[in-house]
């Protein structure tokens, strides 16, 4: 299949992330040709979250004076990235999503930028599509939070995390990061990676772009996730695929990170889902 040499790949990072881990699939994507970005979100960037020395960080302070930042200041930022690559570069962009960056990703993919209403106005480019990677798939009207947590107001904190002093009304980060989010890397590389990870506020801004129903999707099911189970992945969909949204499904034998440890094979389903889109 050919690419077409004006696609641009955003990724959507995870929570407690930076860039860095997504750096090998920029890098496979760029060797196909295939332009990426992964921007950084500012609810896991350290220096937004009042953690002192970034680099020995406590998490345990207060909360910034204005607030942690919102999961609405993550979006705007994909969305300046977004703008400048359809309408100063005339991409079309696929927007790419690993775990909480689900969220991000359907919000960021913005009526005005895809690609078919730009086209009916005669504007190049345009957002094509979404791929999500174990990524959440959250109904429009929820938020992660509200979405995941129990319904009778207790709260729910899930093996891989943990929070500090301020329970979740501040920080949360990874724990044993090696075994739930790197467990399908050799093990030098995961304590690696590991080391990268930030900390997020939890995410309690709610869904409102109905992106689903209006643009091609797809999903990787990560088949080996311990952070996200495959049958919570297939569930996600089907919520969708029920009320008419229609979702390309892929199968990875990876953990929660394929963009470290199926990289050539997440690569190679961008490139054969782009080829379905633009046959349509």
């Amino acid at each position: 299949m050919t690419t077409p040499n004006n696609l641009a790949v955003v990724i959507c990072h995870g929570s407690y992330q930076t860039p860095a881990p997504y750096e090998p699939l920029i890098q496979s994507l760029q060797a196909h040709g295939i332009d990426a970005y992964c921007p950084q979100r500012p609810t896991c960037d350290l220096n937004r979250l009042n953690v002192g020395d970034v680099n020995h960080p406590d998490f345990d302070r207060e909360p910034p004076a204005g607030g942690y930042p919102s999961d609405t200041e993550d979006v705007d930022v994909v969305i300046q990235l977004v703008e400048k690559l359809v309408n100063q570069d005339g991409k079309l962009v696929l927007l790419a999503a690993q775990s909480s960056g689900g969220w991000v990703a359907t919000q960021a993919a913005a009526h005005a930028l895809q690609a078919k209403p730009r086209q009916a106005v005669g504007k190049a480019g345009g957002i094509i599509g979404l791929f999500y990677m174990g990524a959440f798939v959250i109904p429009v009207g929820e938020s992660v939070t509200s979405f995941f947590q129990p319904k009778d107001g207790s709260f729910h904190t899930p093996p891989f995390m943990r929070f500090h002093k301020h329970g979740h009304t501040g920080l949360g980060t990874a724990v044993d990061a090696p075994r739930y989010m790197f467990n399908d890397i050799d093990p030098e590389e995961a304590e690696k990676w590991a080391a990268t990870l930030t900390a997020s506020p939890i995410m309690t801004d709610r869904l409102t772009n109905d992106a689903y129903s209006v643009l091609p999707c797809a999903y990787l099911v990560l088949e080996n996730d311990l952070c996200l189970a495959k049958e919570y992945q297939e569930g996600m969909i089907a919520l969708q695929t029920q009320r008419g949204a229609g979702f390309t499904v892929y199968y990875a034998p990876s953990g929660h990170s394929p963009h470290l440890s199926w990289t050539g094979g997440v690569v190679e389903k961008i490139e054969e889902f782009v080829g379905k889109i633009l046959k349509e």
